[in-house]
């Protein structure tokens, strides 16, 4: 199927509670144009040099999502466009995109990456430390961030019933975190699970966002 009958597909199984991300990475503006066509806005990349090219050569109604792992170093160069940085996994990185949000007057929303996969090349915080973060005094200090959920990579298995069960994990802490919060800037409401090959399970277990690049754009070559 071609690309725009993908994302038709895919819309149809996606329930209007459920952001949709079509994961981009890798591919060229020409496949972006096309999910583009169908009336998809929201676009995830990994690389940030990638996604900085592609803004500025692609229609400016399009929201950028920052779905990898994010190099301090780089946060700068994206600062003034990125609607949403999904893999947020240390203090030091939510300092830096505060710092360089500033510059540009903006508030940068973020997600905290838990870490919930048994494999060890997985990034993420553990639960302990996310709710270190959640209350602790430094964050009132940043002004131009706004934590706005979580976000969590299943194992890669094809063990259904464990992918289920982490993403259920994580939900739960979802829920109890949301009641245990009562700082500006922080408003969970984003959580963000499910890939190509599980989101269908995500949204069964509370998913509001899916992340979903080769079930739309086809394999990539890396």
């Amino acid at each position: 199927m071609s690309i725009q009958e993908n994302i038709n597909v895919i819309k149809k199984d996606v329930p209007k509670n459920v952001i949709l991300v079509a994961v981009s990475k890798t591919k060229p503006e020409l496949d972006i144009l096309e999910a583009y066509q169908t009336g998809q806005r929201i676009f995830g990349e990994n690389k940030v040099q990638e996604m900085c090219a592609k803004h500025a050569s692609l229609p400016k109604d399009i929201h950028w999502h920052m779905i990898g792992h994010l190099q301090r170093n780089k946060i700068k160069y994206m600062a003034s466009f990125v609607s949403l940085i999904h893999g947020v996994d240390s203090f030091k990185t939510l300092k830096e995109i505060d710092k360089q949000a500033k510059k540009h007057d903006r508030i940068i929303p973020c997600l905290l990456q838990a870490k919930i996969a048994v494999e060890d090349t997985k990034f993420g915080l553990h639960f302990d430390e996310i709710e270190y973060i959640i209350k602790s005094e430094e964050l009132k200090n940043l002004k131009n961030i706004k934590i706005s959920g979580l976000m969590g990579m299943a194992s890669f298995t094809q063990n259904t019933d464990q992918i289920k069960a982490e993403f259920t994990t994580l939900k739960h802490f979802f829920d109890k975190l949301k009641t245990k919060n009562n700082l500006d800037n922080v408003t969970l409401k984003i959580l963000s699970i499910g890939m190509s090959g599980d989101y269908k399970i995500a949204m069964d277990c509370g998913s509001t966002m899916v992340r979903v690049g080769s079930a739309i754009f086809g394999n990539r070559n890396y």
